[in-house]
C-alpha cells in the first residue's frame, strides 16, 4: 500500500474519516509521523490549504490499525496561512491534538541564507538498508513501508556496537518511485531508528511526547538526506531534533522532538 492511500482521508463529510493501515506501525503501535500527515491531510482539506507550514501534535494515546475520525477548526483564515486546531481520534479516545499553519509553498519567496549543508553521506547502495524483522519487532515493521538507509557509522547499534554519539544519518524514499510530498516529509522527520540507540544508553524505543515539524519546501524528487541529533538527555526526557535536505540539496524540512528516554 502507497503511503499516499494509507494516509487518505475522505472529503466527503467532516469530522472527516480514514483509517491507521496496517504495517505503518512500531511494535503495534502506528508511527507518529504517520499519524501526524493523516491528520495534516484532513487539515490542509479543511483549510482549502494544500500544504502543511508547521504542525505540532501531542501524543495521548497508542493507534492501532482501524478507524479513525479527524475534527479540524479553522482557527484563522488569513491571507497567506490559515491555521487549523484538530483531534485525530480512534473509535474509543483521542490519539492526537494537532495544530497547524497551512499555506501554497510554490508561492512561499524571499531572501535565503542558509548557514548548514546536507550531511556527508556514501553513495544509497554503500549504506545499510534497513528492514524489518517481523518476528523480534524489531527493526519495526513500517521499515518495510520506507526505503532507509543508514549511515554505515551510524548503523552499529544493530549489531550492538553503538558509536556513543546520539546522531543518526541517512537515506530516505519511498518503495516503487512513489513521489515524496509535503505529507510524506512529516513521516520522515519520525521515521528514523532514535538517536538514544546511539547513546550508551538502555535500548527501547522512545514514545513522542510532541514533534513539530516545519516544512520549507515543496522536495525535488529523489533520495532525501536527513540527519537527527540529540544534545540534551536528562529527568527522563530528550530532545531530537531533525534536518531534512532533498537531492538538490535544499533543506526541504526541519523538526524538533520530544519524547519519553527508557527507564533502565
Amino acid at each position: 500500500m502507497s503511503f499516499k492511500t494509507a494516509t487518505a482521508i475522505n472529503s466527503e463529510q467532516h469530522p472527516y474519516t480514514a483509517e491507521i493501515a496496517e504495517g505503518w506501525d512500531v511494535v503495534g503501535n502506528a508511527n507518529g509521523g504517520y499519524l501526524l500527515a493523516i491528520g495534516a491531510r484532513a487539515m490542509a482539506n479543511a483549510a482549502a490549504r494544500p500544504h502543511p507550514i508547521s504542525v505540532t501534535a501531542h501524543y495521548l494515546s497508542p493507534g492501532r490499525p482501524g478507524p479513525i475520525t479527524v475534527d479540524p477548526q479553522i482557527v484563522k483564515a488569513g491571507k497567506r496561512l490559515s491555521t487549523v486546531r484538530a483531534t485525530l481520534a480512534s473509535t474509543e479516545k483521542p490519539l492526537i491534538e494537532l495544530l497547524g499553519s497551512f499555506a501554497d509553498l510554490s508561492g512561499f519567496e524571499g531572501p535565503a541564507r542558509v548557514d548548514a549543508s546536507p550531511p556527508d553521506m556514501p553513495p544509497p547502495d554503500e549504506c545499510p538498508r534497513t528492514v524489518p524483522d517481523l518476528e523480534l519487532g524489531f527493526p519495526p515493521a513500517m521499515m518495510g513501508r520506507v526505503d532507509l538507509r543508514l549511515h554505515p557509522d551510524d548503523a552499529n547499534f544493530l549489531s550492538g556496537k553503538p558509536s556513543g554519539d546520539p546522531l543518526i544519518r541517512g537515506w530516505l524514499r519511498f518503495p516503487d518511485d512513489e513521489p515524496m510530498d509535503p505529507f510524506g516529509l512529516l513521516l520522515a522527520t519520525d521515521c528514523f531508528p532514535p538517536t538514544i540507540f546511539n547513546a550508551n544508553l538502555p535500548v527501547a524505543w522512545t514514545p513522542t511526547v510532541e514533534l513539530t515539524a516545519h516544512i520549507r519546501a515543496i522536495p525535488e524528487p529523489g533520495w532525501l538526506r536527513c540527519r537527527f541529533s540529540t544534545r540534551f538527555i536528562s529527568g527522563g526526557m530528550m530532545e531530537e531534533d531533525g534536518e531534512v535536505w532533498d537531492s538538490s540539496g535544499r533543506l526541504v524540512a526541519q523538526s524538533r522532538q520530544l519524547a519519553l528516554t527508557p527507564k533502565a
